[in-house]
């Protein structure tokens, strides 16, 4: 007698099976649903980050972005006082950098890459334990300095207040200024809400 060459329907039922017990059984959950957070947490205060880098006023520029995205997924309320918080998050911003991404074949920047590193805690209020962490947590952005190189068909571009047009009118270095500025800041949207994610999640 020949053995089948295919599972049998109720084998391939019983690896289904198995497999959604095995990722339940492993903590996963839709991303952002919050499934880590204490369930009674309601209300969460973010201390000002630390700022170890150059840049000055690059924690609080993050801290707002963060706050932004705490807000939105409304699992939380920010409050502006420990003293009325369920949950603290805190931390410090380590490292910002900046450097050439492509060069032209005069060998000159067209493009830098932005990268911020940070570590972060979250704190129980109640318990005053700290019931997450997260260590040297990264994030970058590729931006474009040279009109040539600006592509304006891009969501991020069209996240901006320029058109296509308005790039053809700009210096190089008008040009350098404001994509590096609106790079910096699509990098700490796009960060905060990681960093949300990981937090919500117990990454």
């Amino acid at each position: 007698m020949r053995k089948l060459r295919y599972p049998r329907p109720s084998r391939l039922l019983g690896f289904a099976i198995a497999a959604c017990l095995c990722i339940s059984g492993c903590g996963y959950h839709f991303a952002a649903s919050g499934d880590a957070l204490p369930s009674g947490a309601q209300t969460i205060y973010v201390a000002r980050f630390s700022n170890t880098t150059r840049v000055t006023g690059l924690n609080d520029d993050l801290m707002r972005y963060i706050k932004d995205e705490i807000a939105l997924h409304k699992r939380l309320t920010v409050v502006d006082s420990p003293d009325v918080a369920d949950l603290e998050l805190s931390g410090d911003v380590r490292l910002f950098n900046t450097s050439p991404a492509n060069f032209n074949n005069a060998f000159e920047p067209t493009a830098y890459r932005q990268s911020i590193t940070v570590s972060a805690q979250l704190r129980d209020l109640h318990t005053k334990k700290e019931i997450w962490s997260a260590r040297n947590v990264g994030g970058s952005v590729r931006t474009p300095v040279v009109g040539t190189t600006v592509v304006t068909t891009t969501p991020e571009f069209l996240e901006q207040n320029l058109r296509a047009g308005d790039i053809a009118e700009l210096s190089d270095l008008q040009v350098a200024q404001t994509q590096t500025a609106a790079g910096r800041d699509q990098m700490m949207q796009r960060f905060a809400h990681s960093l949300y994610v990981e937090m919500a999640e117990g990454f």
